[in-house]
């Protein structure tokens, strides 16, 4: 089954790319975010003598759990509801959005608060809710100032990494209850507006929902790694806990936990160590929730993990080091991809968990330059998938008539022969003549325009290569 929710593009990567890249704040914004993480990084990935072992730990950790997920799955079930969990199964976003929605009506509240999670974003938990007329809070600082903007996240770690902070002290000043225009941009001031509107939230709502970074098998047990500590009060004052979980997630045991404990935190934010780190199995009398749900989410997960190559996609930990080291994804940002999961890792995840309509050209919005296979973590190999879904791509339209076909058809005839070819020069060289002066041009009509809306055209030189030897 196809994934649906916020992991469907609405229009093509090159039109949205086009939009974003006449946005010139927006590149600043990206430019000094991207480069301090990157930077940050790289110093303390560097200071881990055995990084490349863990590295290579990592990868093969998922894809064991990748190879006998089935039987993983089921054992978390068995763990989760032994500890007191009900656990609950959605084939697509839609099914999922309904169970949580059922759930949080089933408790009379009308509001909630979220951690900071993927995959309630993938299934547009919070849209579901509010047509349900249930308001939902994000209490995570950036997905906070994402939802007073009414604006969707751009990047999977910094949701508002293309707002400045200046812009983000008039989002605070126009949308957040209680402050005024005395708020400066500094950013403890912000910080300090964004803690006393939220601490109402958490005292009044009697329902939290919460993703998960990793899910245990072995003991039916969710954890959930943040900074800022509010996903800790999300998780222990509410009376109901409900976690929506990609299949994905589950690890075997705890011991496999403490690969992912060193390489996550060093990825995502370049620290040491994760500042919080939460972890709940079930339901423990006289302490946190009394209820906890857990939605184990597929939404096109099952059918990626049929392709063998492109399979690998599945051992994201959504650190988000591949985007801060794109050189498409700092110049574009985050919407121009149209899914929640922006940037290289989004660019191979979301046409495989969709697989149709304008997450097709996605694999396309890539240099091929490989830092992001570099920088993984995971040791996801980003540019063979993309050429790989390059490749799906085209063997989909074989043997189907296309100007691009017709234009390398003929092309092909032509270099064939080395007369016709020289001939097919000089009419070249004859025909741009006019243009010489400009050296490359930007656009031709159609259906070369097909060519360049991607790319230039060079002209011909003056004088090949031959005729340059045979003057000598």
């Amino acid at each position: 089954m196809n994934g649906t929710g916020n992991i469907v593009a609405l229009r093509p990567f090159p039109d949205a790319a086009r939009l974003e890249l006449n946005d010139q704040q927006l590149r600043t914004n990206l430019r000094r975010a991207t480069h301090t993480i990157r930077d940050k990084r790289l110093r303390v990935v560097g200071e881990v003598d055995d990084w490349e072992a863990l590295r290579r730990a990592g990868a093969a950790i998922k894809d064991d759990v990748l190879a006998r997920l089935p039987e993983l799955l089921e054992r978390f079930e068995e763990s989760a509801t032994r500890a007191g969990a009900v656990v609950h199964w959605a084939r697509d976003a839609a099914e999922a959005c309904e169970i949580v929605t059922r759930l949080v009506t089933g408790t009379a509240a009308r509001e909630v608060v979220k951690v900071k999670s993927m995959a309630t974003q993938e299934i547009g938990l919070n849209e579901a809710l509010e047509a349900a007329g249930i308001e939902a809070t994000e209490t995570d600082l950036a997905e906070l100032i994402v939802q007073l903007a009414d604006d969707t996240p751009s990047h999977i770690l910094v949701p508002a990494i293309h707002y400045n902070r200046s812009q983000i002290r008039d989002i605070f000043r126009s949308r957040m209850p209680g402050v005024t225009d005395g708020l400066t941009d500094d950013p403890p001031a912000l910080a300090e507006a964004a803690r006393r509107h939220l601490r109402a939230k958490f005292l009044s709502a009697t329902v939290g929902i919460s993703g998960a970074n990793f899910a245990i098998a072995e003991t039916g047990t969710l954890v959930v790694v943040e900074s800022e500590g509010n996903g800790r009060m999300c998780l222990t004052l509410p009376e109901t806990l409900i976690s929506v979980v990609g299949i994905e997630k589950i690890l075997p045991t705890f011991s496999e936990l403490e690969v992912f404990l060193q390489l996550l935190p060093r990825s995502s934010t370049g620290e040491r160590m994760n500042p919080y780190t939460s972890m709940w199995t079930g339901v423990t009398p006289g302490d946190g929730p009394r209820t906890t749900h857990i939605v184990l989410v597929d939404n096109g997960r099952t059918a990626t993990l049929a392709d063998e190559i492109g399979r690998q996609a599945l051992r994201c930990i959504r650190c988000s080091a591949c985007l801060n080291v794109c050189p498409v994804y700092e110049r574009v940002g985050g919407h121009a991809y149209g899914s929640v999961y922006p940037g290289p890792i989004g660019a191979i995840l979301s046409p495989q968990l969709t697989s149709s309509g304008a997450n097709s050209t996605l694999p396309y919005a890539s240099s091929l330059c490989g830092a992001c296979f570099d920088a993984c973590p995971v040791r996801i190999n980003i540019p063979e998938v993309l050429v790989h879904l390059r490749q799906k791509g085209v063997d989909a339209k074989r043997g189907k008539p296309s100007a691009e076909r017709a234009a390398f058809v003929s092309l092909s005839w032509i270099m064939r022969d080395r007369r016709r070819y020289a001939a097919a020069l000089r009419a070249a060289r004859r025909g741009s003549a006019p243009l010489r002066g400009r050296g490359r041009l930007r656009r031709l009509p159609w259906p070369a325009s097909a060519w360049t809306d991607s790319r230039d055209v060079p002209l011909p030189p003056k004088q090949t290569f031959r005729e340059w030897w045979a003057k000598r």
